[in-house]
């Protein structure tokens, strides 16, 4: 296995971990993955949509997410991959309830990692609009 192969597979690793991490709220967990000046894009036109910037942020942001559904926001893992460019893809349906209604939706966020540690995600939506109106 080359160097390569070998930080590579440590990336996919450590995304793996975050996913869980991020729906068991293991907070320490996320922090000692992600970079102090980490950054999480959310796209769309919703309350929730945006760039948050340092784990501060981004913690808060997921914190969003649990409290406005009462805890029941979740982001099921599917898949975990590498781009040829480096960057690690997760592919996940995002569910959740919510104001009597429910989030169903497919979804994948685009990682970059440095020396072990995450330094972006965004993410992408299946269905953009459904997401904004889940969140409105």
């Amino acid at each position: 296995m080359s160097p390569t192969e070998i930080v590579s597979n440590r990336n996919v690793d450590i995304v793996r971990r975050c996913y869980q991490a991020f729906n068991e709220a293991d907070i320490a967990t996320l922090d000692a993955h992600y970079a102090e000046d980490v950054t999480w894009t959310t796209p769309g036109s919703s309350p929730v949509a945006g760039t948050a910037r340092g784990k501060g942020a981004v913690f808060a942001q997921y914190g969003r997410y649990g409290e406005a559904s009462g805890g029941t926001f979740r982001a099921e893992l599917d898949e975990v991959f590498e781009a040829p460019d480096g960057r690690v893809v997760g592919l996940h349906r995002n569910t959740g309830e919510r104001n009597g209604t429910s989030l169903d939706t497919a979804c994948c966020i685009v990682f970059t990692l440095e020396d072990g540690l995450l330094t972006s995600g965004t993410e992408f939506f299946f269905d953009q609009t459904l997401w904004d109106q889940f969140w409105a």
